[in-house]
């Protein structure tokens, strides 16, 4: 199992610096990971194709693979996401990422199962597409509605599709206020993707800086080991699921990012090797 790291983590830091994502690019093999991901691929000053070319050169130059790409989507909103989803296959395909990650929807308003029935066609149509390039598309338990793993795992079996899974991400089953040991088993299985995540809980927010849950109760993101998602414990679950692919820190904390970002690798370093020990 590889380590990467999201381009989201260093969202503070390109704030606070200027850094560009060709920087961080270079920050993440200095810090030592063993690849990189992108969200959502914007610049003012280049059109995505353009910015997908320059990352993919500067990461050959790196020897850092692009593992990656994660774009967001809603399949309820409108007509033409299918075709859009599509375009987003082509820059994964510049950028040579073999797995991209999309939403399902961001509304409330609908109820979770008809929210998949609705969405299950267009989320093949979008895999089958980018199963001619050799992409795999998933979809996170993210965004509060599909979030928790019984939702999910319906999700899984509506679409049903050889190419289709779950980028499964440790620390997002709190914020639908589900205990990580309970989800990752049932996730774990269903994995092309994964994602290292920590939060803080309290039961209810003191400031801004942190975020509601399902149920009303708060979360902030940390470092990875110091807040209440059991790291060893999950790691351990992907990898009885027999999931030997990429496991990508995810750093949303309010503490330094280099930093974080250390301490994050040398604990998912240290989990790795006692899980692989075990094995």
């Amino acid at each position: 199992m590889k380590i990467g790291v999201s381009s989201y983590s260093f969202q503070r830091y390109r704030q606070a610096t200027g850094a560009t994502l060709l920087d961080i690019c270079n920050i993440a093999k200095e810090i030592g990971y063993d690849g990189i991901e992108f969200i959502d691929l914007q610049d003012d000053s280049l059109s995505q194709e353009a910015l997908a070319d320059a990352l993919r050169e500067r990461c050959n130059a790196l020897d850092l693979p692009i593992v990656a790409y994660t774009v967001r989507a809603d399949f309820l909103e409108g007509e033409g996401e299918v075709e859009r989803l599509q375009g987003q296959v082509d820059i994964a395909r510049r950028l040579g990422a073999k797995v991209l990650r999309h939403d399902i929807s961001w509304r409330r308003d609908i109820p979770w199962r008809d929210m998949i029935a609705m969405a299950a066609d267009s989320v093949r149509a979008v895999s089958e597409y980018a199963q001619n390039f050799g992409i795999r598309t998933c979809t996170e338990n993210h965004g509060y509605v599909l979030q928790d793993a019984q939702r999910m795992e319906e999700l899984m079996r509506a679409v049903n599709h050889p190419n289709y899974g779950w980028l499964v991400d440790m620390g997002n089953f709190l914020c639908a206020d589900e205990p990580p040991a309970h989800a990752m088993p049932i996730a774990a299985p269903y994995a092309v993707h994964a994602h290292a995540k920590d939060f803080l809980w309290k039961p209810a927010a003191p400031d801004e800086s942190w975020i509601p849950t399902r149920n009303g109760n708060a979360l902030r993101g940390t470092i990875l080991g110091h807040g209440v998602v059991p790291v060893a414990d999950c790691v351990r679950e992907l990898r009885k699921a027999g999931y030997d692919g990429w496991l990508s820190l995810e750093f949303e904390g309010l503490e330094d990012t280099r930093m974080a970002l250390q301490y994050g690798l040398a604990l998912l370093r240290k989990a790795i090797a006692e899980n692989e020990t075990e094995a």
